[in-house]
């Protein structure tokens, strides 16, 4: 056994192997700690900023269209009593498209009929007793007031005839007018108005396409407006064939815009061509010059940092992203143009800009999927 003194003079070297266990073991967990901390590498999604061409295009879609269309009406007013063509028909000069009740204007034929016969009549009354007068006033037996005055009867009366030819004859056109016709070749692209609608004179009620040149409409906004120019050389491509392209020619620019769209509508003649078809959709592009020397970015690559626009750069060798100031011409829908900062070949950051820092090491996927950003304008 041991004694009190004995035990005594132990304890403290028990304490101190205790304490120096623990020294030990802090020692141990402060190394492990440090060896879990790695270097931070974050992948990123990078744009990579294309060489500015000479000219850029310019691209815009509408739809194939005749270069004549026209909007076909009764020109009486009356209720449609049959419709004889459906859209997509072909029609010739004289097909009847639609007819109307014409029996108002069959009643006012006869009308003027009538009055024609009774002015004939009156004609011939005035005619006798104008030679009646004339004989009298020949023999000195009646006054030549009396013969005047029948003169002027009788023209009186041949001016109510002619009247009456005429009223017959804008009746008897009012009864063709119930019948609506076509005056070209072309085909029925519209059908404004049907059996039982009664329509005013000069409502559009058939819509005929001429056949003869084909051309496209587009609809450009005012910045780009001063590059399509009557008689410029443009390509149409057509989404219903790929292989489909031909030259086309701008024909007419709107004088004024759209007063919704501020657009302005263009119009581009195509040759002759069996594969294009009315109602196709078509890509129109231009080639125009490049007087802007500026590049395009995605917003999402824009960034601020003491109050001046920048962007995040990727160091091809080191894999670090570095800050670059910037000069932002103007914003676009799509993107910003930029003027200074930017050269050919850098890889822009183009998302998750908040997270960067300066040299922050990177990761640039190998397959990376970037944008091109170049000058063309964004629509």
């Amino acid at each position: 056994m041991f004694s009190l003194k004995t035990l005594s003079h132990r304890m403290p070297s028990v304490a101190s192997l205790v304490l120096v266990g623990a020294i030990g073991i802090g020692v141990s967990a402060c190394s492990e700690e440090k060896a879990e901390v790695k270097e931070v590498i974050r992948p990123v999604k990078v744009v990579e900023i294309a060489k500015a061409g000479d000219t850029r295009k310019l691209d815009y879609s509408g739809s194939v269209k005749a270069r004549t269309e026209m909007n076909l009406g009764f020109r009486v007013a009356g209720k449609i009593t049959e419709r004889l063509v459906d859209i997509g028909d072909k029609v010739k000069p004289g097909d009847v498209l639609a007819r109307m009740d014409s029996t108002d204007y069959q009643l006012a034929v006869k009308t003027a009929e009538a009055n024609l016969a009774a002015a004939e009549k009156g004609v011939e009354t005035a005619d006798l007793v104008n030679k009646r007068n004339q004989q009298l006033f020949d023999k000195n037996v009646s006054p030549k007031s009396q013969l005047e005055q029948a003169s002027l009867s009788y023209d009186q009366a041949v001016s109510s005839r002619d009247a009456a030819v005429s009223a017959l004859d804008q009746a008897k056109n009012q009864v063709s007018y119930a019948e609506l016709k076509a005056d070209h070749n072309g085909i029925v692209t519209t059908i404004n108005a049907d059996v039982g609608q009664v329509v005013a004179s000069g409502t559009p009620v058939v819509a005929v396409a001429v056949d003869g040149e084909k051309e496209v409409q587009i609809a450009v906004p005012e910045n780009d407006i001063a590059e399509f120019k009557p008689g410029k050389t443009v390509k149409a491509s057509f989404w219903a064939d790929d292989r489909l392209v031909l030259d086309g020619k701008v024909r007419e620019v709107s004088g004024s815009a759209d007063q919704q769209s501020r657009t302005f509508a263009v119009r581009v003649s195509l040759p002759n061509d069996p594969r294009v078809l009315l109602g196709m959709t078509a890509t129109i592009e231009a080639d125009v010059s490049n007087g802007n020397s500026y590049v395009s970015i995605p917003l999402s690559a824009l960034a601020e940092k003491d109050g001046k626009q920048m962007v995040w750069t990727v160091d091809r060798d080191t894999a670090t992203v570095h800050g670059r100031d910037i000069k932002v011409a103007d914003f676009t829908g799509d993107g910003v143009h930029v003027t200074e900062g930017l050269d050919t070949g850098d890889l822009v950051v183009s998302a998750g800009t908040q997270f960067m820092s300066e040299n922050l090491k990177v990761k640039v996927p190998d397959q990376q999927s970037a944008l091109a950003a170049t000058d063309q304008t964004v629509r």
